[in-house]
């Protein structure tokens, strides 16, 4: 189908060395707002790497990928970025890349930094796409998603307004562009409302966005349903097929690698949470709960406690 990059097989390499604390992962390009350049994970297919780290004034909020797929005839991007300043830098990469004009963003979700760089991008006069539900989440956070990215960004928020997507789709949108075919495809219910994921059948590549994580263990929001992240995973986005995945957040890699960090550590919680709830065990119980297996990935120390709480509050109503 394709050849696989030296770029791509030197990540798939760093993506098995164990990683440190997440705090002390130093940035990995200094001279740009960016946590790391772009690099091809297959032809024509871009990725930016964000920090496994939460959000900080360090990543300058970049701590999901960015991604881009030159197609001949345009350039589309996944992620509009954490603020302006970021998606600008995006921007200039994509220059450096090729002199095609962005014709598309695409929004994975409605958290900040899958939209907050909407703005930059939308004054450039590209338009931007998500699910309806990811746009509505949007709309009704943004003001506090925006407070809370200026809050760490600080001087890197400048120029950032926060703007929703200029239209949107329900299940499914197929893009012919320069003979390549992109499909924007919502699976169902996963990480966060309107999770969405941009599939390359004819690469065999899936641009995963929040349902799948990879080097971290992803957070469980309160409105999270890990059963039917489970579910939309097993029934719809795995049989799929996809034979390479970039993540929403951690090196690209393959569907094992990212089943394992990310189902794998939900079905883990689930069955620990479960055996609590079985014994009778309370919420403070839970938050000590074994999540040993899963302690060497990134965001551990700051999302396991919290993960264990709020699968607890969900599993005790099932």
């Amino acid at each position: 189908m394709f050849r696989i990059t030296t770029a791509f097989a030197t990540l798939v390499a760093f993506a098995a060395i164990p990683a440190f604390a997440d705090e002390d992962i130093a940035d990995q390009y200094p001279g740009s707002v960016l946590y790391e350049k772009p690099v091809e994970v297959i032809p024509d297919v871009w990725s930016a790497i964000g920090a496994t780290a939460p959000p900080t004034y360090e990543n300058a909020g970049h701590n999901n990928n960015l991604s881009f797929i030159v197609t001949g005839e345009g350039v589309i991007v996944v992620n509009a970025g954490a603020n302006a300043k970021l998606a600008q830098a995006l921007h200039d990469e994509i220059k450096a890349v090729t002199d095609q004009p962005v014709k598309l963003v695409i929004n994975e979700n409605g958290q900040g930094h899958a939209m907050l760089g909407n703005s930059y991008w939308i004054d450039q006069g590209v338009e931007v796409l998500a699910h309806v539900d990811a746009a509505h989440e949007f709309e009704e956070y943004s003001a506090q998603i925006y407070d809370g990215m200026t809050r760490y960004a600080r001087e890197n928020a400048e120029g950032t307004v926060p703007m929703g997507p200029t239209r949107t789709f329900e299940d499914k949108e197929v893009i012919t562009l320069g003979g390549k075919t992109i499909e924007v495809l919502y699976s169902g219910p996963a990480h966060s409302p309107g999770d969405i994921q941009v599939w390359l059948p004819e690469d065999g590549l899936m641009i995963a966005g929040d349902m799948a994580f990879h080097n971290r263990i992803p957070p469980i929001f309160e409105d999270t349903c890990t059963s039917c992240w489970i579910e939309t995973w097993e029934t719809v986005f795995a049989p799929i097929g996809a034979t390479y995945v970039i993540p929403g957040h951690g090196y690209p890699t393959n569907m094992a690698q990212v089943e394992d960090h990310t189902i794998g550590y939900l079905k883990h919680l689930r069955g620990e949470v479960g055996k609590l709830l079985d014994e009778g065990g309370t919420l403070e119980d839970a938050y000590y709960v074994d999540q040993s297996p899963y302690a060497h990935h990134d965001t551990f120390e700051e999302l396991a406690t919290k993960n264990a709480g709020q699968v607890f509050t969900e599993m005790e109503f099932e």
